[in-house]
């Protein structure tokens, strides 16, 4: 990722973590004592939780990245469930939320700060499991994310990932009034092109759309095999659309033994 991209990446991440925005609000007590119990979920889209049936039966033992999966929520409830946990993401403050909950709840938590399309301080096949919340948004270029996953993953280890529908970067979300859902711009979606720098500028962060081939064929391509998947809305962003289509895609893949 460039440089410019990367930086305004993690700026944008600092203050939602600082304002402590949906995506930046740590788990409680109480959502780390059920995962201690067995009763946990996560989520890698806005509302629907990932199946269990997803997750090896037991996490103990599972060697976990959480790839750009800071916030105090997953991570810390991945661990609490059992799984040795690395946190691995570009803002430092969104990394501070799950330092605060593990220093709170008391969980061995590994913390790494980096660009996800890079993973070269972990060697081969260091991980069992990979989780990755929606976040290739903010990625120019999503192929090598998955080559590195598939590269970190160990034979028969799975990865899980959300995304963006494309079609959501057709429209222009910011303009209110009934033409709000006119097609207006072309995919794929570039922010920092000199066309839409000034609206990238005014969100404060790069967003980058990605065609379903790139999101699901780049992970076949880098050596992973799809096995299963699943659509979700976002009722609570009140976009027009939300109403017409399913917004985000979960994938399930696993590197062949």
């Amino acid at each position: 990722m460039g440089s410019d991209t990367l930086e305004r990446s993690a700026a944008y991440w600092n203050k939602q973590a600082a304002d402590e925005e949906r995506w930046s609000a740590p788990v409680d007590a109480d959502t780390i004592a059920r995962a201690r119990a067995g009763d946990w979920s996560i989520v890698l889209t806005p509302e629907k939780a990932v199946p269990r049936a997803w997750f090896p039966s037991d996490l103990k033992h599972v060697q976990l990245l959480a790839l750009a999966g800071s916030g105090g929520q997953q991570a810390p409830v991945l661990a609490a469930a059992g799984a040795p946990v690395t946190v691995f993401d570009l803002s430092e403050g969104q990394l501070g939320k799950d330092r605060l909950v593990a220093e709170r709840e008391g969980l061995d938590l590994r913390l790494e700060q980096g660009d996800m399309a890079d993973l070269s301080r972990f060697a081969d096949a260091s991980f069992d499991l990979v989780v990755n919340p929606c976040s290739v948004c903010f990625v120019a270029d999503v192929e090598p994310v998955w080559r590195e996953v598939a590269r970190v993953l160990r034979p028969g280890g799975r990865f899980m990932t959300g995304f963006i529908n494309p079609l959501f970067f057709l429209f222009d979300h910011d303009t209110p009034g009934a033409d709000r859902l006119q097609a207006r711009f072309a995919l794929p979606y570039d922010s920092t092109s000199p066309e839409l720098r000034e609206r990238a500028q005014a969100l404060g962060v790069d967003e980058f759309s990605h065609s379903i081939d790139a999101l699901m064929g780049g992970q076949m391509r880098a050596g992973l095999r799809l096995i299963d998947l699943y659509e979700d809305n976002w009722p609570g962003a009140d976009l027009a659309i939300d109403a017409l289509t399913p917004l985000y895609i979960a994938t399930l893949a696993e590197k062949p033994l």
